[in-house]
């Protein structure tokens, strides 16, 4: 049996490319290496550390637009690993610089976490696991 694979990229479909390509980009702090046009939608590709990528899909034809809700089947949420608690909080601080609504660094049995959303309301969280 082949060994399973890491994951190369998580992709969010998202109801304005440009409102979350300067949403993502603050986040980031980089802009989107990559712009596909190749279908029925426009993608933006954004690298982060570790050699994966998240990119951004905004659908040509898409349903009228809904916040994501992690109670209806599909992705939950994506997390990015900070190594330490202190990230979390020197991201609490980037959040707030970028007027993100988020949570505050909260601590459970497996790690601390920091919650937030994106502007179509995707779940993300950075965590420090323990």
């Amino acid at each position: 049996m082949p060994s399973f694979p890491g994951i190369a990229h998580v992709s969010l479909t998202v109801t304005d490319v440009d409102t979350s390509t300067r949403w993502y980009t603050a986040l980031l702090g980089s802009e989107p290496r990559r712009t596909m046009t190749d279908g029925p939608f426009v993608r933006r590709v954004f690298a982060v550390p570790g050699g994966q990528a998240i990119s951004i899909v905004q659908h040509d034809g898409a349903p009228p637009a809904d916040t994501f809700d992690p109670r209806r089947p599909g992705l939950d949420h994506l997390s990015f690993e900070v190594g330490a608690e202190a990230q979390l909080h020197a991201w609490e601080r980037r959040l707030a610089e970028l007027e993100v609504e988020h949570s505050t660094v909260q601590r459970a049995d497996y790690g601390s976490v920091l919650s937030f959303k994106d502007p179509d309301g995707n779940a993300l969280e950075f965590i420090a696991s323990s």
